[in-house]
């Protein structure tokens, strides 16, 4: 099937410089359906999320985002990585691409950047989906994950290394799917991998849930401990209009373990079919 990259783009929005990758279009009944904006989590650049940009740009124009300090979005010393700096990234970009009617996707820390992104209520928004978000925070239980697998990765592609050396941080992963994560991992600056980290811990994701008021999809990952059972029943408590779907036979990392049960736990949520 032929690509649906249609370009990449820097934009200036929020006061920084945000990167994005467009999929689809406006063409062939694409325009009529909400456009469909991709926040990846702490250590995806964008290019990694390509291939699902591939699939949703078949029917939706897609964006896929370089999260601040990631891939060829801004990046120093002096950038506030906080997680209410890259909400407000996301309401800056949505804004600045001109996007009418748009669904929010965020996976990992990207959901959370979403889920705070709708509390916001802001126009135009249709819908959000949150893919396995960290449920960690204040009093709560740690995320199930060490800083170190993030800095030692971070470290290794800097230095330069190929995809054994990525292997032995991601032992299940396809050739090409190391390939690229060793050729882009560099772009994530450890001050904001590091933040966002942290973050998991001391930024109340619970909090934003009520203020909601767009159709939500919560979609959770069968195997891992990011998102259990109990923690599903109180997100869904906190967020009425919410639907849930858990992906069978996938780890946190769901489109790179189980890409088809990914796009099919979609069902027509986005206002089409994946």
């Amino acid at each position: 099937m032929a690509s649906t990259f249609v370009h990449g783009r820097n934009v200036a929005a929020n006061g920084i410089r945000q990167h994005v990758l467009r999929f689809g279009g406006s063409s062939d009944g694409r325009a009529a359906r909400d456009a469909v904006v991709v926040v990846p989590g702490i250590t995806s650049p964008a290019v990694t999320w390509g291939f699902v940009g591939e699939r949703l740009g078949r029917h939706f124009d897609t964006w896929v985002l370089d999260v601040r300090g990631r891939g060829l979005s801004s990046a120093s010393d002096q950038l506030d990585y906080s997680l209410q700096a890259q909400i407000d990234d996301v309401l800056a970009l949505t804004g600045a691409l001109g996007l009418q009617r748009y669904a929010l996707v965020g996976h990992s820390m990207g959901a959370r950047i979403v889920a705070g992104a709708a509390a916001a209520q802001p126009p135009g928004l249709g819908r959000v989906v949150l893919v396995d978000p960290p449920v960690s925070g204040p009093g709560r239980r740690p995320y199930p994950a060490q800083y170190a697998w993030y800095g030692d990765s971070i470290a290794a592609a800097a230095r330069g290394c190929d995809r054994e050396t990525m292997r032995r941080f991601c032992p299940t992963w396809t050739d090409e799917q190391l390939d690229l994560r060793a050729e882009w991992l560099h772009t994530c600056d450890p001050r904001a991998v590091r933040t966002s980290f942290d973050g998991f811990h001391g930024d109340d994701f619970h909090r934003l849930l009520p203020q909601i008021r767009v159709p939500a999809l919560l979609m959770t990952a069968a195997r891992g401990e990011v998102v259990r059972d109990d923690d599903v029943r109180e997100i869904e408590a906190l967020l009425s209009a919410v639907q849930h779907h858990r992906v069978a036979d996938a780890g946190h990392m769901i489109p790179w373990d189980n890409e088809e049960g990914f796009y099919a736990a979609f069902g027509d949520f986005l206002g089409h079919p994946v």
